[in-house]
């Protein structure tokens, strides 16, 4: 590779406008922030709304819910297999390539989960029938599907609450996650749900389209981040070169401190007129801008200091943010926020600053900000 020489600063500065973080750069409410970020992890309800109302501004929780319960997000199992919300085009486009991997069909699959390809094929038809129009709870759909003797077997896998039966079914189309009353967990056909949902296309469109999408907030990168990013590397290599040759003229081999990447051509001229400048960032849990490129990104988390944010049983952490790296973590406890950085912590007024945005954001009051030694 070739061409346009970049820095890791100028990248990074590029990511965070990209990505509607920092002054003046607020996105036009939710649906925007989604499609942007290409889906925005919801695994944690919370950490969905404080990473779009960072983004977004006052009342961006509030936009969220709406925009979810009125068709205009999707909440399904997709990248790497957790919850996201999706605008309804993303979720088509993430959907087909994550389902084209078959990965249920694997024999290692049947071994822990217990459902045969068979199975799998059998619950997309009826699932798909029995949510068309509706919305059932998870344990009436457990039961709806327990009273056929084929099913009967799966009651116990099907009543989880990781879902490990329903996602190839979300990953074939045939369900997502509707809004319900009391925090229950409910499902519905996307059809269903929303008006805007388009079918599931050929992965050699939906491909394509979401490695342009992924590059415009988290690049320039790699194929292999992409893939990581989508599914846990379980794509082909000689597909996701499809992917990039597909899009032509559209896609330009660049360098970042000397290493190879890959950029959108209509964001050359902004990555080279990027200047690096000052900031500090408070985000929240599970935020994109680190599960984009991944926790194992060194570009802006040091391989040291990894463990700290990603944490056990998948707990991705709240970040420090300095010039677009990320140099410690924070917890709030009440009205007390506390910073723990890795190393040095930033100017105080700066991290004061943030602090403020990040109550503005949530309409909470301005805490008290401590940090660790």
């Amino acid at each position: 590779m070739g061409g346009l020489e970049l820095t890791t600063g100028q990248v990074l500065e590029w990511r965070l406008g990209r990505q509607h973080l920092g002054a003046g750069r607020a996105a036009d409410g939710p649906v925007a922030v989604a499609r942007r970020l290409a889906g925005v992890q919801a695994q944690v309800p919370g950490a969905a709304e404080l990473a779009v109302a960072l983004r977004t501004g006052p009342r961006g929780a509030e936009a969220l819910r709406a925009d979810f319960a009125e068709g205009r997000l999707l909440r399904t199992w997709a990248q790497r297999g957790t919850l996201h919300l999706l605008d309804p085009h993303t979720a088509a486009d993430a959907l087909a390539l994550i389902g084209s991997a078959r990965t249920w069909e694997k024999p290692a699959w049947t071994r822990q989960f217990g459902a045969t390809p068979a199975q799998v094929a059998q619950l997309v038809d009826v699932v798909g029938e029995l949510l068309h129009g509706t919305v059932l709870t998870r344990e009436e759909l457990t039961a709806a599907l327990a009273a056929d003797p084929r099913f009967a077997p799966l009651a116990a896998q099907l009543a989880s609450g990781w879902g490990a039966l329903l996602k190839p079914l979300a990953w074939q189309g045939a369900l997502c996650h509707a809004p319900a009353p009391g925090g229950r967990a409910a499902f519905t056909h996307p059809a269903g749900h929303s008006p805007d949902w388009p079918g599931l296309p050929p992965v050699e469109q939906a491909g394509p389209r979401l490695l342009a999408a992924y590059l415009g907030a988290y690049g320039p990168a790699g194929l292999d981040r992409f893939d990581a990013w989508l599914s846990r590397n379980s794509l082909r290599k000689g597909v996701l070169k499809g992917f990039a040759a597909d899009l032509g003229d559209r896609l330009t081999e660049v360098t970042v401190d000397g290493a190879p990447a890959y950029a959108l051509t209509e964001h050359l001229d902004e990555l080279a007129a990027a200047v690096p400048a000052a900031s500090v960032h408070l985000l929240g849990a599970f935020d994109q801008y680190v599960l984009g490129p991944g926790t194992k990104a060194a570009e802006i988390l040091p391989a040291a200091h990894r463990a700290k944010v990603s944490r056990t049983a998948g707990w991705i952490s709240p970040l420090l943010l300095v010039d677009g790296r990320i140099t410690g973590t924070w917890e709030q406890d009440g009205p007390v926020l506390t910073v723990t950085p890795f190393e040095q912590a930033p100017p105080a007024a700066a991290l004061a600053a943030a602090a403020e945005r990040l109550a503005a954001a949530t309409g909470a009051a301005v805490p008290e900000l401590r940090v660790a030694d």
